[in-house]
């Protein structure tokens, strides 16, 4: 974005009878939802279809749990069609933990093996591949990526960790915390060549990006449906391909265990799955009320807005440009750096998001990176320009206060 280009608000989003697009939630209109990366947020047509789901398992539980793989596998094409992936390469998971989860119990033991991950990597997928180094006797490498790194210096910092020892490689489609993208094809393809196993978290991808495995190089894929694709929480893609898929097993042992990859995960045993059968209804609902891509491009330039607004806001408030350069920037999520003394580690970040949310009425995510603080925008169809001006004007003199606040203890100390 140059200098010079104007960035104007885009106008909201409406439903097709002309009432704004957030009707279609049940979301809190006493609060502002600036975070839907974080958790996602259900349309009232999917809740409604899920609650139905729900009344029919509890009507006949009998005749409901014999017959739910079937409908579990159909709902499986529906979701397969939707990230452009045969459904026969597809299982689904609660999240894409459980997806890293999976993967990282089924990989066959290797005494003393490197795990790589980058400083990018979501915490609990992080922690994850540390224990299964710890089984393997080996020990994970983390690769240092900058922040402003383009593609090339980004694929760099991880091949050079690669090595005879590297036993997987984890990478992250988009980063949770940081908001930008990672090369995984150039990563995916390096590592191919030596013969590395790679999985990509792409918990953020599905939905955000128009087609997320389209040219990727990889054995395992695990995105969340229930982010950007509103879909009832607990739904999420593993797609494996390859000979390794074959070693993949679900986290709950179940008579569908003689299966192959991927049906032996439609069978749970008592596991409520009705958010994987209502999943497809909030993929139409977005589909039919404004179209993916138009919601995608709506989503972007909200966020370039936003994150103009309020950097534009915290700049003016503390002399410093907020604005932060990611060498890969991903649609529809921005981060604007905070005053020094705000979210300087996940601790002081996710503390900062309880305290915005109850004092300010406004659900936020705060993340750190290096020991910086951010705001993480990311918009949705329901966001408006007018929540990220309420932030500017309301919020960000209240965190320039705190900002000042928390300073002034630490010199004290």
């Amino acid at each position: 974005m140059s200098e010079t280009e104007v960035i104007t608000a885009p106008r909201p989003l409406l439903l097709g009878d002309g009432r704004p697009a957030g009707r279609a939630w049940s979301l809190d209109p006493d609060l502002r939802h600036l975070n839907h990366g974080s958790f996602g947020a259900v349309p009232l047509v999917a809740q409604e279809r899920q609650e139905l789901l729900r009344a029919e398992m509890e009507r006949s539980p009998v005749v409901w749990f014999p017959a739910l793989p079937q409908r579990i596998a159909g709902a499986r094409v529906e979701l397969a069609e939707f990230l452009r992936v045969d459904a026969g390469d597809l299982a689904l998971v609660p999240n894409a933990s459980a997806g890293a989860s999976v993967v990282y119990a089924a990989l066959t033991l290797r005494p003393g093996a490197e795990i790589v991950v980058t400083d990018h990597g979501y915490g609990a997928v992080t922690m994850g591949a540390e224990r299964l180094a710890r089984r393997w006797g080996g020990r994970v490498r983390t690769a240092r990526v900058p922040l402003d790194a383009d593609q090339d210096e980004a694929y760099e910092a991880v091949a050079r960790e690669l090595g005879d020892a590297t036993g997987l490689v984890v990478v992250d489609q988009i980063t949770s915390a940081t908001a930008r993208r990672l090369p995984v094809e150039r990563i995916g393809a390096e590592a191919r060549r030596h013969g590395i196993p790679v999985l990509v978290d792409a918990a953020h991808a599905p939905g955000l990006l128009a087609a997320p495995l389209a040219d990727a190089t990889y054995d395992f894929w695990t995105g969340n449906l229930h982010k950007w694709g509103c879909a009832p929480r607990g739904t999420a893609a593993l797609v494996a391909r390859g000979p390794l898929r074959d070693l993949l097993y679900p986290l709950i042992d179940s008579w569908a265990a003689g299966e192959p990859f991927p049906d032996r995960f439609d069978q749970q045993g008592t596991v409520d799955a009705t958010a994987y059968l209502a999943a497809p209804t909030s993929l139409a609902f977005v589909e039919s009320a404004w179209g993916w891509p138009a919601a995608r491009r709506y989503m972007d330039d909200l966020a370039d807005y936003g994150a103009h607004v309020i950097g534009g806001a915290l700049a003016e408030l503390t002399g410093v440009d907020c604005a932060v350069d990611l060498g890969m920037p991903v649609p529809g999520m921005r981060l604007v750096r905070l005053p020094d003394g705000l979210a300087a580690d996940r601790i002081e970040a996710d503390a900062l998001r309880d305290r915005v949310a109850g004092e300010l009425g406004v659900e936020a995510a705060f993340t750190s990176f290096d020991g910086v603080g951010y705001l993480r925008l990311s918009a949705h169809v329901y966001n408006t320009a007018a929540d990220y001006e309420y932030f500017a004007e309301e919020c960000v003199p209240v965190l320039g206060a705190w900002a000042r606040e928390n300073s002034g203890k630490r010199s004290a100390q």
